[in-house]
């Protein structure tokens, strides 16, 4: 092992701010190139996980990730089996299987469509360690100028448990989820992706009550009837593999040194990108007396509440807890071989003890072990420079190069254009009319009361004071004479006022409409599936 490594460099990555753009890094173009470097890391590295090579981690890991990504999609729609045995390239993504928007989807079609390109297997990790963060869909309906969103479930409401344990609590609610959100948004969207995306899901909950399931087997399944060829597994599932659980009872046995790396790379992190939050991009490892916290989780069927797990030495074994009522030991020393204790984890994952890895080393694992390339979205690939720094300096390895992409598509809703600076300018009108009303009133068209006569004295009196210089005797009485004069005038400009007022309230209306309607965030069967086509071959040209 070794600490030597470069630096983090700040990187700025935001989403692209204009409708139908995207951001690709590196370009398609350069694929080839990252691909072969990556290949050519992979076969130089060297490095022993107590007992069992790198080269020899992935030999067992890679199969069975195909393996098994391969049976599961088998089990709801087909499967291109061609070269099974042969796992070649690898090209990952991953996510939480939940409603996302067009951005993250257009990582599903990207990574089929290189994969394609490049002779390489394309496999979407689920990401089902994660909590269900919400049950309902914020969907937009009402009219094009008055637009109002709301809130649509699909299920209802429970604690925040993982999507692997998360079942569909009113099954009813989920069949009709379809119909209620077509309802809402009709008035904008006529003929929503959900009409034909919804059905799937509904055929999936027949199979599996499971929430994260449903969406995501349903989601593709229409990938597939699209043209679409890649394979998707539970995150849950590799983490119950035997090479997952061989490459945990390795990080368990160095954990003192993991925990000081990942807290040093972390810190480093916010200190580059200047953020003061303690939990961006994850937060430290903690430490509770003797027992160091592990970038894992811990939670089972019984207790399905993630917790956050901790380690600590006991003579030939580690003890495993969660802090509360959990403890484990294992057979593991810190420079002992780690078979016996990642049989002894496979153990407790077929017992309901669920070990899952946390953000960082989930794409450690898949950037390392099973995959040739991997494809972030802009969040992943700003914490995936934390996982860069924690190959370097725990492992001693060069990190791969990774891909980042994510885009922009707005409802294809037609809608008059709003200048933001309209606002603005209107703000400045009516200041001037508080603080410079003698310039706005016009005698011969009679900005004033019937019976007013023109404010001649008034503007006299103001223009007196304004001329006389500011002294420290005169500056009190000045300012309140002039501030008397302006509200004096006010009446002569009242009309402009008026008329200027309605323009700003018809400003705010047309900028809150523009603000919800132009939301990138919308879920991507909001989307109509002209759209969403068009969208994507706009965007993958080069590599369709």
């Amino acid at each position: 092992m070794t600490t030597r490594s470069t630096p983090i460099e700040y990187r700025r990555l935001r989403a692209p701010p204009e409708d139908r753009t995207a951001l690709v890094d590196p370009p398609f173009e350069e694929v080839a190139a990252v691909v072969e470097e990556n290949v050519r890391l992979r076969a130089g590295r060297d490095y022993d996980f107590q007992g069992v090579s790198l080269a020899e981690l992935c030999g067992q890991a890679r199969p069975e990730l195909l393996r098994e990504a391969r049976q599961r999609a088998a089990t709801y729609r087909d499967v291109d089996s061609s070269g099974a045995d042969q796992p070649g390239l690898i090209f990952l993504a991953g996510h939480q299987p939940e409603l996302f928007h067009p951005g993250v989807w257009l990582k599903n079609f990207a990574l089929g469509t290189l994969a394609r390109r490049h002779g390489a297997v394309a496999v979407n990790l689920l990401i089902d360690s994660d909590t269900v963060r919400d049950t309902a869909l914020r969907v937009p309906g009402g009219s094009l100028s008055e637009p109002q969103v709301e809130a649509i479930p699909f299920d209802l409401p429970e604690p925040k448990i993982p999507y692997e344990l998360r079942r569909i609590v009113d099954r009813r609610m989920f069949a009709d989820f379809g119909r209620r959100l077509a309802a809402q948004i009709a008035p904008l969207i006529p003929d929503p992706l959900i009409e034909a995306y919804w059905p799937l899901a509904r055929q999936r909950m027949q199979q599996t009550d499971n929430l994260g399931a449903c969406l995501a087997q349903g989601r593709h399944q229409l990938e597939g009837q699209w043209g679409l060829q890649t394979l998707e597994i539970p995150q849950s599932q590799i983490c119950e593999s035997e090479p997952f659980c061989r490459f945990v009872a390795h990080l368990l046995a160095r954990l003192p040194q993991l925990w000081k790396t990942y807290n040093e790379v972390v810190r480093e992190y916010r200190r580059v990108h200047r953020t003061r939050s303690i939990t961006h991009p994850v937060p430290d490892l903690g430490v509770d007396r003797q027992w160091l916290e592990a970038p894992l989780w811990v939670f089972s069927a019984d207790d399905p509440y993630r917790r956050r797990l901790f380690a600590r030495p006991c003579g030939d074994q580690i003890l495993l807890s969660d802090r509360n009522r959990l403890e484990i030991g294992l057979p593991l020393r810190p420079e002992g071989d780690a078979a016996r204790a990642a049989e002894r984890l496979g153990e407790l994952q077929r017992q309901g003890v669920k070990i899952r890895s946390r953000a960082l080393i989930t794409t450690l694992y898949a950037r390392l072990v099973l995959g040739d390339l991997f494809l972030h979205g802009i969040g992943g690939a700003k914490y995936d420079r934390v996982t860069d720094l924690l190959m370097e300096r725990f492992f001693g390895l060069r990190p791969p190069r990774f891909m980042v992409l994510s885009a922009t598509l707005h409802l294809p809703i037609e809608r008059p254009p709003v200048r933001s600076e309209q606002s603005r300018e209107i703000r400045q009108q009516l200041r001037r009319l508080t603080y410079h009303p003698e310039r706005y009133i016009d005698a011969a068209n009679g900005d004033r009361a019937e019976n007013r006569s023109y404010p001649t004295e008034l503007i006299a009196e103001k223009a007196r004071w304004v001329k006389t210089p500011q002294t420290s005797q005169n500056a009190r009485s000045r300012c309140r004479a002039i501030r008397r004069i302006n509200q004096a005038l006010q009446p002569w400009v009242g009309g402009r006022r008026g008329q200027l007022l309605q323009l700003q309230a018809q400003a705010s209306r047309a900028l809150r409409a523009e603000e919800l309607l132009a939301c990138r965030e919308y879920a991507f069967c909001l989307y109509p599936e002209k759209t969403l086509r068009g969208f994507l071959r706009g965007l993958l040209p080069k590599i369709a």
